[in-house]
């Protein structure tokens, strides 16, 4: 019997004499300490030095944008879902892409290169944006220096200890979105109105085997979002976290849980999950920022809770 009073103070129980070995691996909590778990929380922050590291050019690698070290998080983390970070792959090099997630999703942001993934090659220029399922082998080949941003969902399957599934069963397979057919539907987003229940002018990215869940992946949303000139997107708030890539904005920045956050080229932005938020572009030309959420998730559980401010 415990001595502890407030049974919220207990700390954890033992099997009292275990018949064997899957029982002793038993735990036991209560309805008190079972649910004061404190984490570290999610911070809101704006990577700068990684995209200037990134765009000297040095070699051949990636740069993470982690902060497992304040989530008190033990394996590289953005978010506790999602990993950003850029790629460098230098003129007539190669950069492995095999990455141990569900999938990643790409955008290019300088250079000329190919990518092989099985039996299938494209090629690959500024602007474009990609979907890799994780688990096949791929490969990126620089005809010159080239630079990318991607996230992907690695910390979620470090997290549950699982691996991508691949084949006919995959959640996802190979999709390339050229950048003259995203400036193509972008304009045609752009050029509709955009009524006060909607969050401003974006174009959402999906594919053939997420197209009923509007989602590029089972459990990350992708969008390419616009301010016009002289405009802000209202504060408002939702329980995914984001990752923000500029690719436009001067001079632009958001305000995140009360904090601005001042935009430089190619910056990556985080938002926590449920923070309150607000983009904001005080330039004469429009502003264009990519945005990764781990937001199939809480699509899929009825618990998103978007609302404006």
């Amino acid at each position: 019997m415990s001595t502890v009073d407030d049974m919220a103070e207990m700390p954890v129980q033992l099997p009292r004499d275990p018949k064997n070995a899957a029982e002793a691996r038993s735990r036991y909590f209560n309805s008190g300490n079972a649910f004061n778990i404190k984490l570290p929380p999610v911070r809101g922050r704006i990577f700068r030095d990684e995209p200037c590291e990134a765009l000297r050019m040095v070699a051949t690698g990636f740069i993470l944008c982690d902060q497992s070290d304040q989530m008190e998080c033990g394996f590289p983390a953005t978010t506790p879902l999602l990993l950003a970070r850029y790629a460098v792959v230098k003129a007539g090099g190669a950069l492995d892409t095999t990455l141990a997630a569900t999938a990643s999703i790409w955008y290019m942001i300088k250079g000329k290169a190919s990518l092989t993934l099985s039996d299938e090659k494209v090629s690959l220029s500024k602007g474009d944006v990609f979907l890799l399922p994780g688990g096949i082998e791929s490969m990126i080949i620089a005809d010159e220096d080239s630079l990318f941003w991607a996230v992907g969902n690695d910390p979620q399957l470090k997290f549950d200890a699982s691996a991508p599934i691949t084949g006919v069963n995959a959640a996802v397979e190979f999709v390339h979105y050229p950048a003259d057919e995203i400036a193509h539907q972008l304009d045609v987003v752009y050029s509709s109105n955009a009524n006060t229940s909607t969050s401003g002018h974006a174009l959402i990215f999906s594919a053939e085997r997420t197209e009923a869940a509007r989602n590029i992946t089972p459990t990350m949303t992708l969008s390419l979002n616009t301010l016009k000139p002289k405009s802000e997107q209202p504060p408002h708030k939702h329980n995914s976290a984001a990752i923000t890539l500029v690719i436009a904005g001067d001079p632009a920045y958001s305000m995140v849980g009360g904090q601005k956050c001042d935009w430089s080229p190619w910056a990556t932005l985080v938002t926590p999950p449920a923070a309150k938020h607000s983009h904001h572009n005080e330039g004469s030309t429009r502003a264009e920022f990519l945005i990764v959420q781990d937001g199939g998730f809480y699509y899929h559980a009825r618990t998103m809770g978007f609302e404006f401010f």
